[in-house]
């Protein structure tokens, strides 16, 4: 697909991009870069193979600025990544896409974008914007189901550590894919070609800003699942801790019941509690009152 870059980008053949004086918009697939690459004259040998995993990156050229997009899928970060390519120059950019994942977001600005002064800067802009656009509810959305997490874990309720931990990754992901943004964006404001109208620069410089500010926000969150960990753990450790102090406090109150159960089990011929008839009773009562005292002691040092 061919597209001029109007008022709004607006399809054409690809014989009007090729010699006309307004800027274009390319989607073209792997098979035809390769056969039409020279007619594009950016002086570049770029081959994109989609069966690899790439990371989103700019590269600037001798003519060209050249690049691969590796975006998560909004749905499944964990996922396949949607990988495409592009190059540019001052005429124009080139998607040489496999799959329809640049011209799915092309399509979304021939939607919902019309320009008073349209440019390549400012497509590229919309462009990166639409990869982020909602990428701010999606935060959110991570942020509720965390506060969920960590009211649980304060309840004592069953609480699933693994979503934390799978929350945990997801985000990481999109810290590297928002550093990689971050990167591209600052190797288009640099203009090292000056391929870009200077007064134009400045919309790279407000998505490096608008990214930056969702990096920062990851960040918090990532910060966030390790606070709840924190917290699961310590609950983990005093459930652990009273279950042990439990035990000390049953073993600590038959420790002397057991005692007077070896000593009097010895049988010992002489022994002249053997054959008093208040023998049992009065062993009985001894043990009564050693299990009562202890209780009210435990009691009254908070250990029960």
């Amino acid at each position: 697909m061919y597209y001029l870059i109007e008022s709004t980008l607006r399809q054409c053949s690809d014989k009007e991009i090729m010699g006309g004086p307004a800027q274009y918009v390319a989607v073209v697939t792997p098979e035809q870069w390769a056969e039409n690459k020279d007619k594009f004259d950016m002086g570049i040998d770029m081959d994109f193979d989609g069966s690899e995993r790439y990371t989103s990156k700019a590269e600037v050229n001798y003519d060209s600025v050249t690049g691969t997009f590796s975006l998560p899928d909004r749905k499944n970060i964990s996922g396949d990544y949607k990988d495409f390519a592009f190059a540019l120059d001052e005429r124009g950019i080139v998607f040489i896409d496999p799959a329809d994942n640049a011209q799915k977001i092309i399509n979304k600005i021939i939607t919902t974008k019309k320009w008073r002064l349209p440019s390549l800067e400012r497509f590229i802009y919309d462009f990166l914007e639409q990869i982020i656009h909602e990428d701010l509810s999606l935060l959110e959305a991570y942020e509720r189901e965390l506060d969920q997490i960590d009211k649980d874990v304060d309840d004592d309720k069953e609480t699933d550590l693994g979503r934390v931990n799978d929350i945990k990754g997801e985000l990481r992901d999109m810290r590297t894919h928002y550093s990689q943004l971050i990167d591209m964006a600052q190797e288009f404001e640099e203009n090292e070609n000056n391929f870009f109208k200077i007064d134009n620069i400045r919309f790279f410089k407000l998505f490096s800003n608008r990214v930056s500010r969702l990096y920062d926000i990851v960040n918090s969150l990532m910060d966030y699942t390790n606070q709840i960990r924190d917290t699961y753990e310590s609950r983990i450790e005093v459930r652990q801790n009273h279950i042990m102090t439990l035990l000390t406090v049953v073993t600590t109150i038959f420790m002397p019941l057991t005692l007077i159960a070896g000593w009097y089990g010895m049988n010992f011929k002489y022994m002249p509690e053997l054959n008093w008839v208040l023998g049992y009773p009065a062993v009985f009562a001894v043990s009564v009152i050693i299990v009562i005292g202890s209780l009210l002691f435990f009691k009254k040092k908070k250990w029960l």
